[in-house]
């Protein structure tokens, strides 16, 4: 056997070593990430005693926060509110960190650094007093975060699905879906709409020409719009067609 030839054996065996060793931390981590989530949607969804949320309606000041939200938040005080979308494995915490608004594209619900993070709101948002929430989350190849709203491209998808729940730490809400679209992140001197762009957005006018561009953009007809005063949700994630992709599910708060 030529010295070329073992070379090239060992080379490609480091290769298939290190190859299954990414795999495998892969696997291991997103199991991980998963058991983790597990653990959060059964706190949250777990039955509260009556008697323990009478005691908790009686000490906490107005508005009361949800039983369901009250030992998440002790355990991370970041949490503001729960996403959740039949149909798909989008059923998680939504996360704000006001000392860094990127913190959570890169650490889990217990502040450990994780590639796959958590959904987020942005830092122009804020879950009390903005009337438009934008929420981003990664688009794992794995399928987690904000991977399935890849599904939405489809119509019929859509029609099965026209609704989704959102709850904060004091109200449980259900959005309807306004538009899906197709957009990209934007160089600062590119002249045209940027759906990401929502500090801007103060006045009836202002609030109706988003919408107005929104619907434009729209891969079909949803039949449901927004005026203004309502309130709205757009969940952006990376989307891999384009260059800094990036795909907006845009819904307003159920009438």
């Amino acid at each position: 056997m030529s010295k070329i030839r073992k070379l090239l054996i060992v080379f490609f065996t480091v290769v298939l070593i290190y190859s299954l060793a990414v795999l495998a931390k892969t696997y291991l981590q997103n199991y991980a990430d998963n058991q983790q989530i597990k653990e959060l949607a059964a706190i949250r969804y777990q039955a509260i005693p009556k008697g323990e949320e009478k005691l908790a309606k009686q000490e906490l000041q107005t508005p009361t926060m949800l039983p369901e939200f009250q030992k998440l938040y002790q355990r991370n005080s970041d949490i503001i509110g729960w996403l959740k979308i039949d149909g798909t494995r989008i059923d998680y915490p939504i996360m704000q960190s006001k000392q860094d608004p990127h913190y959570y594209l890169k650490h889990d619900f217990d502040q450990k650094e994780n590639i796959n993070g958590l959904p987020f709101l942005d830092e122009y948002s804020d879950i009390v007093d903005s009337n438009i929430l934008l929420i981003h989350g990664h688009h794992m190849k794995s399928g987690s975060m904000f991977a399935d709203l890849e599904k939405y491209k489809k119509e019929r998808f859509y029609k099965e699905h026209a609704t989704f729940q959102f709850s904060t730490l004091y109200e449980q809400e259900e959005y309807e879906i306004v538009a899906v679209i197709l957009s990209k992140v934007y160089t600062q001197t590119e002249d045209v709409f940027k759906y990401y762009h929502i500090e801007g957005i103060k006045t009836s006018d202002e609030f109706d020409l988003y919408i107005r561009n929104i619907k434009q953009q729209a891969l079909y007809d949803t039949g449901v719009t927004a005026q203004y005063g309502d309130k709205l949700i757009i969940l952006s994630t990376c989307e891999y067609s384009t260059e800094n992709g990036r795909l907006a599910v845009v819904a307003r708060k159920y009438r």
